[in-house]
């Protein structure tokens, strides 16, 4: 092939096909400075892409199913509070009731006590009824027991409920009627407040123990989401100064190859030289 012809431009070819790959690194690294990412889509690395999905999906769910846990976690704090006034009002009633198992009491003295004792167990069970969070009672027998999410893999954690108006309130409800001798049976070992009293901090150390599993979930689920997006990011995150320094070489090799292909297309301009 002759050097010097007007028909082929060998080096405005040789050129040009730098200037374009030039060209192209400069738009790749353009998109990943616009973006942050090393791995915007499919086309800069699909198996890489393809990983980040999945573990964006993943980190969705997680934080999804700590938002869950977040919903069961204050309504295990409401009923845990209205377990402990529970049981702050049954030692208030225990003291009442030793007075009322006092056979020289007077009448009016029984009958002020009783009248204490009507309004503790009344809020006791205003306790149990007020138990509500987002329209749900698990201490109340509604609802027998609630299935929490607790991961993005849809796995479950069962809340048992217990029916605090039947095993507590229903248990004391007529002190207020008691005699001397009633209120002597009730307090016993195996009286009905001593197992009123054992019943309800039985349901304290169960919900304890609810609120504590359902915290560390949260807790551990944080962790994770955390972790999950370290991953993610030294998968497809770019290096915005090693970026920022290419940008720089390739804009300055854009310009060269710019000026190296405006002097290959002159060349044949020279050979008209030849016929002066």
């Amino acid at each position: 092939m002759p050097l010097n012809s007007v028909n082929t431009n060998i080096g405005a070819k040789v050129a040009l096909q730098s200037l374009n790959r030039t060209t192209t690194e400069l738009e790749a690294t353009q998109k990943r400075i616009s973006t942050g990412y090393r791995v915007a889509d499919a086309q800069d690395d699909g198996a890489a892409f393809a990983v980040a999905e999945r573990v964006r999906g993943d980190i969705a769910g997680t934080i999804s199913a700590n938002e869950q846990l977040g919903g069961a976690k204050g309504l295990l704090d409401v009923t845990n509070a209205a377990l402990e006034n529970v049981s702050t009002s049954l030692q208030s009633l225990k003291t009442l009731t030793v007075k009322l198992a006092d056979g020289t009491l007077t009448d009016e003295q029984r009958t002020q006590y009783q009248a204490s004792v009507k309004e503790i167990t009344n809020n006791i069970k205003s306790f149990i009824n007020d138990a509500n969070y987002n329209g749900m009672n698990v201490a109340d027998g509604t609802n027998a027991a609630v299935d929490v999410i607790t991961n993005a893999e849809g796995d479950r954690y069962t809340i048992t409920g217990f029916d605090g108006l039947t095993s507590i309130f229903n248990a004391i409800s007529t002190f207020n009627t008691y005699t001397a001798g009633s209120a002597a049976a009730a307090l016993t070992t195996t009286g009905v407040l001593t197992s009123t009293i054992a019943t309800t901090l039985t349901q304290l150390n169960n919900f304890g123990s609810y609120s504590n599993y359902i915290t560390t979930k949260i807790d551990y689920n944080k962790a994770k989401i955390d972790a999950q997006e370290g991953g993610l990011g030294a998968l497809v995150d770019a290096d915005l100064a090693k970026e920022s320094a290419k940008l720089q070489a390739l804009q300055i090799r854009q310009q060269l190859g710019t000026q190296a292909l405006s002097i290959a297309n002159q060349a044949p301009q020279t050979l008209l030289n030849l016929f002066r």
